[in-house]
């Protein structure tokens, strides 16, 4: 309680768990990577010049980067309108269409990395239709190409890309709008001048995203692509299982983090909002500087101020932009978009209930052979088992950390708070298989490769960055004030914070909890590296069956995996309502 106590009067300190994991796992071990990669104590460059001197590394390292803008340009082109679509919606569907959207974004990527290979394999539900309606008379080439590599990234990413916006466009005052459009401007000119400026820190939070993650995609390449659709991951993780040279493998993970390094240090990514902050004039260019251009621009517009306003008072007071056809584009973009995040899972689970040797879509009779030999095989069940407890610990030593590291920095400067902030979420913002080498490095040292301590404090380090997110943003709407009546009334700070802080903050603790419980469950890429192959997680169970036999029972297994996110979401959303009338019946016990 003492120590509490201390740490309640300099709450950085209870950041001090979650920054200690994160150095001896991480942070000395990466910085041990880089140290490799320039052959410390020489240092010299040497490995970098032999990466750029082989023209087969170069051409993956572009593929990477052009695959990368490619998945993240149409992520972009295909979410923005849909965020917007939603935003404009009513209450109710808006609300149902975020959670549409939520529920592909929680559910495991193996499991729908799995679901495109069912769709698109040679024997897969396209081709059996074509097939079926005369269309071809043999299989089409649609997997192992770089298309469905991109089918399936854009597939994985849409909703990292469609969320920040929605969250961005929330907080727009559509009044803005209104006010463009009685001021003579067109819908189009309204959306371009007023709304989509202020829609852009959504637009680059969302691309910076989906463009960082798809630099570390490994497992989605590897399912979907050919040979010739390596990406830089890819090759990573196999200069890991055939050679393991550290010195080279330093090399290539170091180039990967440079670029996304930069794209971050370039755009940056604001995770704290725009709150609080004065706003910044736009900078002009140096060409708007000069003083001819300034002449040259008072002079137009003094010239065409007449037709303005003529063009003004001509369409002032005409009615909106509510053709019959933009009422039936618009509901018909956003159901075309939701079948596409949706339909394979829903595919994957129609044909897991089927009754012939192979799947098939529809199947030809319902049976649930492929899910008993799910419960009744000790190799999946196992797997299963294993990657529950392994997630359930993840979840308690990420929710403890992260929560108290949220506390701490919600009460610290706000320039240190971004700092610690960001080192927090180092192993959420770059590509995860630097942080599966460097984890795994940090793990060689302590002794914990292939054991259960060693995956669980692995898994760790991205779960607590969620979980400090989470409860970051119940923090921020937190009112302090009850925590300075609590101690008005000699409440010691742990009373306070058992009484007051944590019970107001239980729906931000518990979703936590289950994005980290989540997070862990899904994991492939690091667990892949720390567990030695001796700890069989379900993931690497899968990823293993994926690569080596298409074995039906992976059909079960995704459509168990695909409705773990609807029972979440019903767990977080009984939790927030139950929370609701306790605590406005604490408020009021308060008031009074």
């Amino acid at each position: 309680m003492k120590t509490f106590q201390k740490l309640g009067q300099m709450p950085i300190g209870l950041t001090v768990p979650a920054l200690a994991l994160l150095l001896v796992i991480f942070g000395i071990p990466i910085i041990h990577l880089f140290l490799n990669s320039i052959n410390a104590p020489a240092f010299s460059a040497t490995n970098y010049y032999k990466f750029f001197g082989q023209p087969a590394n170069v051409r993956v390292l572009f593929q990477t980067i052009e695959v990368s803008v490619v998945a993240t340009a149409i992520c972009l082109i295909v979410g923005y309108p849909t965020a917007y679509l939603i935003v404009t919606a009513s209450r109710s569907l808006r609300i149902t269409l975020i959670a549409l959207v939520i529920i592909p974004y929680l559910t495991s990527g193996l499991a729908r990395t799995y679901a495109w290979i069912v769709i698109l394999g040679d024997r897969g539900v396209i081709n059996n239709v074509l097939v079926h309606l005369g269309v071809i008379h043999s299989p089409l080439q649609l997997i192992y190409n770089t298309m469905a590599v991109y089918i399936g990234m854009v597939h994985i990413m849409l909703p990292l890309m469609i969320l920040p916006l929605v969250s961005a466009m929330m907080g727009i005052d559509r009044s803005l709008m209104a006010a463009a459009r009685s001021m003579g401007a067109r819908p189009l000119t309204a959306f371009w001048r007023v709304f989509f400026p202020l829609s852009l820190p959504g637009v680059r939070s969302g691309s910076l995203l989906v463009f960082v993650f798809c630099l570390g995609f490994y497992i989605t390449p590897a399912a979907l692509g050919g040979l010739r659709d390596a990406m830089l991951s890819t090759f990573i993780a196999g200069q890991v299982a055939s050679s393991f040279d550290i010195p080279r493998i330093a090399t290539s993970a170091f180039i990967l983090l440079a670029i996304a390094v930069a794209v971050l240090s370039m755009l940056g990514l604001d995770l704290a909002g725009a709150q609080g902050r004065a706003p910044t004039p736009a900078r002009k260019s140096w060409v708007a500087r000069l003083p001819i251009f300034g002449l040259l621009k008072r002079y137009f517009s003094e010239f065409l101020s007449p037709y303005r306003a003529k063009l003004w008072t001509t369409q002032l007071y005409q009615a909106g932009d509510n053709s019959s056809l933009s009422n039936i584009v618009g509901p018909l973009f956003v159901l075309l978009v939701m079948v596409y995040l949706l339909s394979p899972g829903l595919i994957v689970i129609i044909m897991s209930f089927s009754a012939g040797a192979f799947l098939e879509f529809p199947p030809s009779g319902l049976s649930l052979q492929w899910y008993r030999s799910f419960f009744g095989d000790p190799s999946w069940n196992g797997a299963a088992w294993t990657s529950i407890q392994i997630g359930v610990a993840v979840a308690i030593l990420s929710t403890i950390v992260g929560t108290l590291a949220a506390y701490g920095l919600n009460r610290t400067h706000p320039r240190l708070r971004g700092l610690l902030t960001m080192a927090i979420l180092t192993p959420v913002t770059i590509p995860v298989i630097v942080v599966g080498i460097a984890t795994y490095l940090g793990l060689v040292n302590l002794g914990l490769i292939g054991s259960t301590t060693g995956i669980v404090l692995a898994q760790s380090l991205g779960a607590i960055g969620i979980v400090v997110v989470i409860v970051s943003a119940t923090l921020a709407n937190f009112d302090r004030t009850l925590e300075q009546a609590a101690k008005s009334m000699r409440a010691s700070p742990l009373q306070t914070f058992m009484r007051v802080t944590l019970p107001l903050i239980r729906p931000g603790v518990i979703g936590g909890a289950v994005f980290a419980f989540l997070h862990s469950f899904d994991e492939l890429v690091i667990t892949s590296l720390v567990s030695g192959y001796s700890i069989r997680t379900l993931p690497l169970k899968m990823w293993e069956n994926i690569r080596n036999q298409i074995d039906p029972t992976i059909a079960a297994v995704s459509a168990l995996l695909m409705l773990v996110p609807v029972l979440w979401l019903i767990v977080l959303y009984l939790t927030w309502w139950r929370s609701r009338p306790r605590d406005h019946h604490s408020l009021r016990e308060l008031a009074t």
